[in-house]
């Protein structure tokens, strides 16, 4: 109607959304944004609305919301898009950001339960080889030396996979000390019942010793050789010495050796001392 026209007209030019809650579908909040909408296309478009009359006014008001384009049904379409478009990819967005968030919090806990897992069987692992390997070294290092003490003992037992391994000897007639404080041969037996130790936990089918006779003395190579032998018959292990001792050459059971007949040829021998032993025997 006229009236309503100019309602709508007055309530745009004042600002008050009262003339159009009665519109169904649109809010005290929906009308207010109408309001401004339409205002500003109303200045825009340089459109005044004349007050001479109230049959003019009301013809102005008609053609101004003609020449804009705009009914109430259109300017509620309009409104109903530009308040429910971005609510709703802001909102997909969110949902987005909280099941990432969700699948990247559950990849966290399944990696720290994976790495607790890993942890605890290591330490199981670890303090059982270590113990093995203690009983070992210990058995060892009386055998190699004649007499004495030895251990091995963690830096930090609280955290085993963190911590060092701390080496204390004690060989005979000497008080227990760190390895650093022993002679040259004797870290080298130490080194030796060590390596044993740990060979013994595991044993490989071959092991390969390269000159470790070299810094000892007589009676400690004596010992070596015996520790060999004995580990040569109570296991499968076959052992293969790189040495130029000569107790160690004369306690094996083949030699392999490189000799240069004439200059600058060189040709492999290979002797086999328990056939020669044999045969000598039988003679």
């Amino acid at each position: 109607s006229v009236r309503t026209i100019n309602e709508l007209t007055n309530a745009i030019l004042s600002e008050s959304p009262e003339a159009f809650i009665g519109i169904p579908g649109i809010g005290r909040k929906s009308a207010a944004r109408i309001i401004l909408e339409l205002k500003s296309r109303l200045e825009k478009e340089s459109l005044q609305l004349p007050s001479s009359s109230e049959e003019e006014t009301n013809i102005h008001a008609v053609s101004a919301l003609t020449a804009l384009g705009y009914s109430i049904s259109e300017a509620r379409n309009a409104l109903s898009r530009i308040e429910s478009s971005p609510e709703s990819e802001l909102e997909e967005k969110v949902n987005k950001i909280k099941k990432d968030q969700s699948d990247l919090l559950g990849a966290i806990a399944k990696l720290r339960e994976a790495i607790d897992k890993l942890n605890t069987e290591g330490r199981q692992r670890l303090l059982m080889a270590y113990g093995i390997v203690n009983e070992n070294f210990q058995k060892l290092f009386v055998q190699l030396f004649g007499g004495g003490k030895a251990y091995l003992k963690f830096t930090d037992e609280s955290d085993p996979l963190q911590a060092g391994l701390d080496i204390f000897a004690s060989p005979p007639g000497k008080k227990l000390q760190n390895l650093t404080l022993l002679s040259g041969g004797e870290q080298a037996l130490t080194a030796l019942s060590l390596l044993f130790a740990v060979f013994l936990s595991n044993p490989a089918p071959i092991c390969i010793l390269d000159e470790v006779d070299a810094p000892l003395d007589d009676t400690n190579v004596d010992r070596f050789c015996t520790l060999i032998e004995e580990m040569d018959k109570s296991s499968l292990t076959k052992f293969l010495i790189v040495t130029h001792h000569r107790m160690t050459m004369a306690r094996v059971g083949k030699l392999f050796g490189v000799t240069m007949p004439i200059k600058g040829i060189s040709q492999l021998v290979s002797v086999d001392l328990e056939s020669a032993v044999k045969i000598g025997e039988d003679e």
